[in-house]
């Protein structure tokens, strides 16, 4: 039983950690390996409904990331970026009914434990879209997922990473 206890003690550390959830979509065809420079798409920069701090974060991170790619930002691009963030309420219901005793099961016997966790937690959902700055087309967005942190050290490291974990997936897998 202390096996088991700690396993799903384990289990539920490791998932209160609740990494990044990703995924994409894109324009089936393109030849993504064209493309070699960047620049923000300014409108929809603006557009985006979060505070300028966060917008650097951001811009900031995805900078980073297309570096790495061996982009550069250039007047004269060859795909716009452009961000759209949203946001919503995760609600996780943990059944915790269990116990032992007299009449092993529901409540029964002299110790048991009947009841539910609720854990809420705000989760951002980020948005970056890649498009074809000649045709005027969206060819790739990456949508990245996570619980968001309060304090600004902690917004930097998410937003690195929530960034980091998006473009990883840029470019698509010929068979994805």
């Amino acid at each position: 039983m202390k096996k088991v206890l700690t396993l799903l003690a384990v289990i539920t550390l490791l998932v209160s950690c609740q990494t990044v959830r990703v995924s994409q979509d894109y324009a089936i065809g393109t030849e993504f390996n064209k493309y070699k420079t960047y620049a923000f798409f300014k409108k929809g920069i603006d557009e985006a409904k979060i505070s300028e701090l966060d917008k650097k974060r951001i811009l900031r991170a995805i900078d980073t990331e297309m570096a790495a790619k061996g982009f550069v930002k250039s007047e004269n691009p060859d795909i716009m970026v452009s961000i759209f963030t949203d946001s919503k309420e995760r609600v996780d219901v943990y059944n915790n009914n269990w116990g032992w005793g007299f009449g092993w099961g529901w409540g029964g016997g002299f110790w048991g434990n009947n009841r539910n966790n609720v854990s809420r937690t705000t989760e951002g959902i980020l948005y970056i879209d890649l498009i074809d700055a000649k045709k005027k087309e969206l060819i790739w967005q990456g949508i990245g997922t996570a619980p968001l942190k309060s304090t600004p050290k902690e917004k930097v490291k998410r937003t690195n990473e929530i960034v980091k974990e998006i473009l990883t997936q840029y470019p698509p897998m010929p068979n994805n």
